[in-house]
């Protein structure tokens, strides 16, 4: 029950992503996500040309909203539409606008597609790209497969599995139907056999910096205990001044004492002079 459960789960997101695809087939379009989440089902529309997917004041995701709930019965459909910065490093879009290339003009210049996507591909930053046309009428009426691939591309292994990020696209036309794969190792990957090799001179200027800059802070630590040393000696000298002063302060009232003293002594001795004359 289980396994039965989780195929009918897959095959209606697939009959959702497909529909999609359809009515947003345009060339902004790069590809759908679906994710569930506790409110309802999460629709993720990613595009390099949101203004054309949105339409004029919502109206195109209104519809859409409307027949996802009536058609495939889901029941809070939440529709948000994230904008593709770099549509070169996007395999999705890659693979669209060949189609559309292809619709327009017909798969004869299918040589010039491949190569200029690829060009634009590896301008915009990739470390590897692969395009890989197949079908009919490409060139002859036998069905033929052609591969233009460039830069540093895994075949195998973990990156090759969870990290090249992939894409494919099919376009009908009268001659037959024409499939178109894109693979992309982006930047932002880093290998595990990358290797990083530093100059020795490079080495030797830092650590020569790295020596001057201990130098220079014990100088600045050294400086800095001077001047603290100077600046206590100085507040010792202004606390002795200080103290000569209120002690000479002191001592002037005793000196005045003195002089009241002699004073009332001669007093006294004048007075007894004065009685004895008498």
């Amino acid at each position: 029950m289980i396994d039965r459960d989780t195929i009918k789960r897959n095959i209606d997101r697939f009959k959702i992503e497909q529909y999609i695809a359809e009515e947003l087939d345009k060339p902004g379009y790069s590809h759908t996500e679906i994710q569930k989440t506790p409110l309802g089902e999460k629709i993720i529309i990613h595009t390099s040309k949101p203004g054309l997917i949105v339409g004029r004041k919502g109206e195109s995701v209104r519809k859409l909203t409307e027949v996802l709930k009536t058609r495939f019965g889901l029941e809070n459909p939440q529709i948000e539409i994230t904008e593709v910065t770099n549509p070169f490093l996007n395999p999705h879009s890659v693979a669209k606008g060949i189609i559309h290339t292809f619709n327009r003009f017909g798969p004869k210049r299918f040589k010039m597609t491949g190569h200029k996507s690829l060009q634009n591909i590896i301008n915009a930053g990739a470390l590897g790209a692969e395009i890989v046309i197949a079908g009919r009428g490409v060139p002859s009426s036998r069905s033929r497969t052609w591969r233009f691939s460039a830069g540093y591309l895994k075949k195998s292994g973990d990156i090759a599995e969870n990290f090249i990020k992939k894409g494919s696209a099919v376009a009908h036309l009268k001659s037959g139907s024409v499939g178109v794969k894109v693979s992309i190792l982006t930047p932002d990957i880093d290998l595990p056999d990358k290797v990083v090799i530093y100059d020795k001179s490079v080495q030797v200027e830092e650590s020569s910096e790295e020596k001057t800059e201990t130098k220079t802070e014990k100088k600045n630590e050294v400086s800095e205990k001077k001047t603290e040393e100077k600046s206590t000696d100085k507040k010792e000298t202004k606390v002795d001044v200080k103290d000569q002063k209120e002690a000479k302060e002191k001592e002037v009232p005793k000196a005045s004492e003195l002089k009241e003293k002699k004073e009332t002594k001669v007093d006294v001795k004048d007075q007894k002079e004065a009685k004895e004359k008498e």
